[in-house]
């Protein structure tokens, strides 16, 4: 595990001129990949202010684009990112766009895997490196890739959530932060839990046996 202190001070290990454009970028690629949780086979990626109006000019691009092949953000392939997709025959397309009321470097990825499963993920690069999701399939959300992060998509209904911190707990896993988000009572519900230990893939698969589970994402730890 990083010494956080060190990195706050220095900074991350990184490729590119700029924290925030190339090193946050790199991260929500990565975290978008991982939560569409299989290969991108089309990439449609929407900038939102200093990333749309500098990060041609910053390697932003380049750096999101790494972070969906599954780079981190002192890869030395990074400059080559684009080229390295279109071998993989990842289809991506830029566009400028306005988020809204959203940190100036933001992005949304919206994202197609290989079985034609969707995503549509909006992050945050916050600078030095850092960053944070805020919507995850149009639920709203909040984490940044600095603890073990589970998402779970499932039908809402009472106890579902003692349910599966129940299971967490079990498992001997410390939960350090929860947010949830649904669509209304008895409707889809999306709940991230972040966890101070590795979440195992045993719990994982407990996890998706409970009723009503939708779906499971495990994103591990990436900062």
């Amino acid at each position: 595990m990083k010494n956080s202190r060190v990195f706050d001070l220095l900074g991350p290990i990184m490729v590119g001129p700029s924290s925030s454009h190339t090193a946050g970028a790199v991260r929500l690629g990565l975290m978008a990949g991982k939560i569409l949780a299989m290969d991108t086979k089309n990439a449609r990626i929407l900038l939102h202010g200093s990333f749309a109006q500098t990060g041609k000019g910053h390697g932003t691009h380049l750096a999101l684009v790494a972070g969906l092949l599954g780079m981190y953000p002192d890869d030395e392939r990074i400059k080559d990112a684009i080229q390295l997709a279109e071998g993989y025959g990842l289809d991506i397309s830029f566009e400028n766009a306005d988020l809204g009321q959203v940190h100036p470097n933001s992005v949304k990825f919206e994202l197609t895997g290989t079985n034609n499963q969707r995503a549509t993920i909006v992050g945050s690069s916050l600078g030095g490196g850092k960053v944070t999701i805020t919507e995850v399939n149009e639920f709203k959300v909040k984490f940044t890739g600095e603890y073990f992060t589970l998402i779970v998509v499932y039908t809402d209904y009472p106890g579902m959530i003692a349910e599966i911190t129940t299971k967490v707990a079990s498992a001997g896993i410390n939960i350090a932060q929860m947010k949830v988000s649904r669509e209304g009572r008895g409707r889809r519900a999306l709940t991230v839990i972040e966890a101070d230990e590795v979440i195992s893939n045993l719990l994982i698969e407990q996890i998706k046996e409970l009723p009503k589970i939708e779906s499971v994402m495990y994103l591990g730890q990436l900062n």
